[in-house]
């Protein structure tokens, strides 16, 4: 089927020749309304005009970076990824990704469920609001689709394969390349310019060689290591949650990348929440609860993914007999404890680009008060370049605690 960008009016002729869509909405006319408010993509809801709650999503990719404009080609093969994730995670473990309906990877298009009841976990969380259940949800979501798409769970064809599947995402992966690890660390058009100009915190960050020196090294391990089916940029703006249920959905960024970046994001992000709170709502039992949210999902993840590797006995890896119980177990330590560090490097790059770069967060640059914003930014810096600095020394979770604690 040739491409061909749809809007809030051809997206319904488009879905009445789609029969999983028309018989979810069984015979009821349906509408829809674009609602997409992201950087890459065209998001819309499509509803039933007798009954709005029953609705579906449906996301297309165009071939440019939306944000931007026409001017910045993109390609929209970027959507064939997502689309591959979105059911390869499903696969792993339903319970944590959006059902697909339709998908089209000739039209850049999928049609998913749509989650009425559930919010952005990024807006929850400025707004003071425990996920009680988030750390017991995320965890097993990302110990569970790292651990059974790497060569600890899978043979060496099918890893292969695996690779070859996702690999060639080369746009999306250059970018992360350039806007996580490059540019936001130097002078550089696509940057927040009008406050880095003058700014002696972005003069510093700019000239501090040491820093950059180690974040090109986890820039290289981003580059070389194809650990494992990653989502490639899971931030708590790609997670639908409510207080019993949470949905990683937006993995257009998938790749097969290092362990470690994954979770990286998402303590980068939940770091981020905590020094909101410090500078603006100054809530200390919020800050308590999240500083205990990042130590349960770092400690969860640890013991979840332990715990699938002790049930699988052969692998790409290893061979069951190689190494007797005593060493098995010294070694996958090691390999647990390596993860971390990683994640915490990854971490310190994701906190740091966000303050200068082309994509800021909410929580930093969201803040109205120039002098709030500026005290916000300077914490998140001084947290991103300890954890830099200090990322392969890192053994618990309980160091990274201390760090961010110390920090402020």
């Amino acid at each position: 089927m040739q491409y061909k960008q749809l809007d809030k009016t051809s997206v319904i002729d488009y879905l009445k020749n789609v029969k999983e869509v028309m018989n979810f909405f069984s015979s009821e006319d349906i509408e829809a309304d674009e609602i997409g408010d992201g950087n890459l993509n065209y998001v819309y809801i499509v509803k039933s005009i007798e009954n709005p709650l029953k609705a579906l999503i449906i996301k297309q990719a165009v071939p440019y970076l939306r944000c931007v404009g026409e001017e910045f080609p993109l390609d929209r093969k970027r959507m064939t990824f997502e689309i591959r994730a979105l059911k390869k995670f499903y696969n792993i473990f339903p319970s944590f990704v959006p059902k697909i309906y339709h998908s089209n990877e000739d039209m850049s298009l999928v049609v998913m469920e749509y989650l009425s009841n559930h919010i952005i976990m990024r807006r929850g969380l400025i707004n003071k609001i425990k996920y009680l259940n988030f750390s017991e949800h995320i965890s097993t979501y990302m110990a569970s689709t790292l651990f059974y798409t790497s060569s600890l769970s899978l043979n060496s064809s099918d890893k292969r394969k695996l690779v070859d599947k996702f690999n060639s995402n080369y746009e999306l992966c250059k970018l992360t390349e350039d806007l996580v690890f490059s540019f936001p660390f130097m002078e550089h058009e696509t940057n927040d310019n009008e406050n880095t100009k003058d700014n002696p915190l972005s003069a510093k960050l700019f000239s501090d060689a040491e820093f950059k020196e180690r974040v090109l090294c986890l820039k290289y391990k981003f580059m070389t290591q194809s650990d494992a089916l990653l989502h490639g940029d899971l931030h708590t703006g790609s997670i639908m949650i409510n207080k019993d249920e949470t949905y990683v959905i937006d993995p257009e960024f998938a790749f097969v990348g290092p362990f470690g970046f994954d979770v990286g994001a998402l303590l980068a992000n939940l770091v981020n929440n905590y020094i909101h709170h410090c500078i603006v709502t100054k809530d200390e039992e919020f800050k308590e609860w999240l500083l205990q949210t990042i130590k349960e999902t770092l400690d969860k993840f640890n013991q979840k993914f332990l715990k699938f590797w002790s049930e699988c006995n052969d692998s790409a890896l290893l061979v069951e007999g190689y190494l007797n119980d005593e060493s098995l177990k010294n070694y996958k330590n090691r390999f647990i404890k390596n993860i971390l560090k990683d994640s915490v490097g990854f971490a310190g790059c994701k906190m740091a680009r966000r303050i200068f770069g082309v994509a800021g967060v909410e929580e930093i640059r969201g803040i109205k008060d120039a002098t709030l914003r500026d005290e916000a930014e300077t914490l998140s810096l001084k947290i991103a370049r300890e954890f830099i600095m200090k990322y392969d020394k890192i053994n618990s979770s309980d160091e990274i605690v201390e760090i961010i604690k110390n920090a402020w």
